[in-house]
């Protein structure tokens, strides 16, 4: 290995790393908010990427159907609680309106406009609009009866969502792989390196990201109360903060970043409907690295486990992602003799 080879596993390995520091960034703030352990980040990702590729090929892509079902799910969900507390028409007929309507004008709007191949930029946006009506859907189905619940169920029930995600994406999308166009053909030489426009856009698009999440927590009324839920549950609902509202948007937001990260890596790898299993696992290594609570610590976390598996591929690329995974034996082996073990009630 020399400086050049050096160099250019080094901007890979960042390039994979700013994509994971937004799935680490995700990760954190679904397990401070709603205390889950979202396996199923890396999902957003393939749903993401998969539906661009069959919006350029000018087919309805899967999610739209997937989006309906759960769309359909969480409605009916809505109205059988409702009349079991025997609530008024008019207030259940708005819960169920709230779950099913955004889903289905959505739906409506990619199906009018999947064979009429517009732009890249349009279709991603269309993506974006499609992927994140993912993430409060799930919330709803799986976790918003647990929400109580202590950690250990609701990792199980990750466990259980994560599967069922795969095998509903192999059924909607299809077993075949696909890679998306790249938003920015350019190419510029920096001294040995060779920067592609799409290495420019994950750079920019993730820093801009990143500011944008800090400005919310720090600035705006909804940021302050999620981060108010992630410190204290209880104490957030007693000031007025509705538990069930922080963990819908926390899970919006989760399903955005996702999805978002899919168009980023689309152009650079192939996808297929259970690749994303593996990136969000990534992502969530460099959570833990940040101790599922830091996001400095995870965006760390995140930059280390893209060059650990950058120079690890090349060094040796049969066992990269063993090497990527271990790295979290020691990170778990200092944290549990630094950090008491207390029981949770």
């Amino acid at each position: 290995m020399d400086l050049t080879i050096a160099s250019i596993l080094a901007l890979d390995g960042v390039t994979n790393g700013a994509v994971y520091a937004l799935l680490a960034l995700a990760t954190v703030l679904l397990f401070a908010v709603t205390r889950v352990i979202f396996i199923p980040q890396g999902e957003f990702v393939a749903f993401g990427a998969l539906t661009l590729a069959m919006l350029q090929q000018g087919q309805v892509p899967g999610t739209v159907w997937f989006l309906l079902v759960l769309a359909g799910l969480a409605g009916a969900s809505e109205l059988v609680e409702g009349l079991r507390a025997r609530h008024a028409p008019a207030r259940v007929a708005k819960a169920v309106l709230a779950q099913v309507a955004y889903p289905v004008v959505i739906s409506a709007v990619v199906w009018w406009a999947a064979p009429q191949q517009f732009p890249l930029l349009v279709q991603a946006a269309l993506t974006l609009a499609l992927v994140t009506p993912f993430g409060p859907l799930i919330y709803r189905l799986a976790y918003e009866s647990l929400a109580d619940a202590s950690v250990l169920v609701l990792l199980i029930v990750s466990v259980g969502v994560h599967f069922a995600l795969t095998g509903l994406g192999l059924y909607f999308f299809g077993a075949e792989g696909f890679r998306n166009p790249s938003f920015w053909d350019e190419r510029f030489s920096v001294g040995p390196l060779t920067l592609s426009g799409q290495t420019l856009i994950v750079f920019a698009v993730s820093l801009a990201l990143i500011v944008m999440l800090w400005l919310f927590f720090e600035r705006s009324l909804w940021g302050k109360a999620l981060r108010a839920t992630a410190v204290n549950r209880l104490g957030a609902r007693l000031m007025g903060i509705s538990s069930t509202s922080a963990g819908r948007l926390s899970f919006t937001m989760a399903a955005f970043i996702g999805a978002l990260s899919g168009l980023l890596i689309g152009p650079t790898t192939t996808v297929f409907y259970d690749s994303g299993f593996l990136i969000g696992l990534k992502g969530f290594v460099a959570a833990v690295f940040g101790g599922l609570a830091s996001y400095p610590l995870a965006l760390v976390g995140a930059l280390g486990v893209g060059l650990l598996e950058s120079f690890g591929s090349f060094w040796a690329s049969a066992f990269k992602e063993v090497i990527v995974f271990s790295a979290i034996l020691p990170v778990l082996l200092w944290r549990s003799l630094r950090d008491p073990h207390t029981e949770e009630h």
